[in-house]
């Protein structure tokens, strides 16, 4: 792994522009927004839909080129300011660039439709390691698959899925699984573009918990981006704010939220959940019963819980 000295990731007055195949006026997406993100820092990117924030994950993971597809696709590219990302500047790079290419294998990338874009069919197990033998076909396959069933286990999925393809799994398993794929190549940085997508909100926290304890325990850097608040604090140190391609808040969640100056961040503000307040430790042993009938449930730390703990998971998963 190449050392990175200084942050991950150094946005400085950068825009991007959507310019169309055909003649026509170039769109603003992303207009003139700088940020920094620390080595081992994991960074939320919140905002509405069309607030340029999955423009801007696209550019930090090098994945800009062309969007869409007919008359209908634009060329997206970085046409002001300067993005640093682990020590490389990428504007102007060509897809086709071996910097750039170099750079991609140190980024782990999760779009949007992540799950949908897998294969159904691969295997879980052939799905994950895909990017391995994109890289080198020579792997050893034995190898491969002590990597892949570590990370499936990590994002709690059992073993035995690696047999199936994907598209038996339920949208919270695949969205797992696309997680996996990405963070198989040990990537110093991690960008998820709204990790928790479409996925049940029985099991959506068991995806976010996944996420964070693998950064936890890998200690990448992260962008997430998100439209969630309480998700986004749940996983973030820190928040950029987006709203109509411009950056409106940054900082810490307490600095954003207390002090809000932008609408939209007053909006944030207003709506945001107050932390529930605990009851004193006497009122709430006053009010126990002396004796519960009741098993009490073991809790688990992270992913390292017991295993019925997972099975239960991996049941709501398949309602």
């Amino acid at each position: 792994m190449i050392a990175v000295n200084g942050p991950a990731v150094v946005a400085d007055d950068v825009s991007i522009e959507y310019r169309s195949t055909r003649a026509g006026e170039p769109i603003r997406a992303v207009d003139g927004v700088s940020l920094s993100l620390r080595q081992g820092e994991i960074l939320a990117v919140l905002g509405e839909s069309g607030s340029g924030k999955s423009t801007l994950a696209a550019a930090i993971a090098g994945q800009l080129g062309a969007h869409g597809e007919g008359e209908g696709a634009y060329r997206r590219q970085i046409v002001g300011g300067e993005l640093t990302v682990l020590g490389q500047k990428t504007r102007g790079l060509r897809a086709s660039s071996r910097k750039l290419g170099r750079l991609s294998g140190r980024i782990g990338y999760l779009p949007q439709d992540a799950a949908d874009r897998l294969s159904p069919d691969l295997t879980v197990g052939e799905a994950v390691a895909e990017p391995i033998y994109a890289r080198d076909r020579r792997f050893d396959r034995k190898e491969a698959g002590l990597m892949v069933a570590r990370l499936l286990d990590a994002v709690h999925l059992p073993l035995g899925s690696m047999r199936l393809n994907t598209w038996e799994l339920s949208s919270g398993q695949r969205q797992r699984v696309a997680l996996a794929r990405a963070l198989i190549l040990e990537p110093q940085l991690l960008v998820a573009d709204e990790p928790a997508r479409g996925v049940d909100v029985l099991v959506r926290q068991s995806v976010l918990e996944a996420l964070a304890n693998l950064q936890r325990n890998r200690q990448f850097s992260a962008i997430v981006v998100s439209s969630d608040l309480r998700e986004a604090r749940a996983l973030a140190d820190r928040v950029a704010v987006m709203a109509d391609g411009r950056l409106v808040g940054l900082g810490t969640f307490d600095d954003v939220l207390d002090n809000p100056v932008d609408p939209y961040v007053k909006t944030l503000a207003a709506t945001a959940a107050r932390p529930v307040k605990r009851r004193p430790a006497g009122a709430a042993a006053a009010a126990a019963p002396r004796r519960s009938s009741a098993p009490r449930r073991p809790v688990a730390a992270g992913g390292s819980g017991p295993r019925s703990e997972r099975s239960l998971t991996d049941r709501q998963d398949q309602a």
